[in-house]
């Protein structure tokens, strides 16, 4: 019965182990995933498509634009200040529709 409890112990220890190493492995993988889908790059403000400059007028009425990104697929990332001065990230197409990003 002894040799059972110390097996017991030594299987629960090394399970215990095996598990804490496979999840802080994965941890900067699931990072690097992240990082690799936001592929936005800089632009001026003063770049932005004319649909998006009207959709930001027309729905955000006051908000000023303080940072705007690009991607290759049309799509803008925009730092936008409200009246209220708050800060919001926004995402718009080209076509100045307002679009989800997770």
């Amino acid at each position: 019965m002894k040799k059972l409890f110390i097996a017991m112990t030594f299987a629960l220890g090394t399970l215990t182990i095996i598990n804490a190493q496979s999840s802080t492995a994965e941890a900067p993988t699931d990072k690097v995933q992240v990082v690799a889908q936001d592929d936005f790059k800089e632009v001026q403000v003063s770049e932005l498509p004319q649909a998006v400059k009207e959709a930001i007028a027309k729905d955000l009425e006051g908000a000023v634009v303080s940072k705007a990104y690009a991607n290759e697929k049309g799509e803008f990332k925009l730092v936008v200040t409200t009246p209220d001065k708050s800060n919001k990230t926004l995402f718009a197409n080209k076509l100045g529709e307002w679009i989800k990003k997770q």
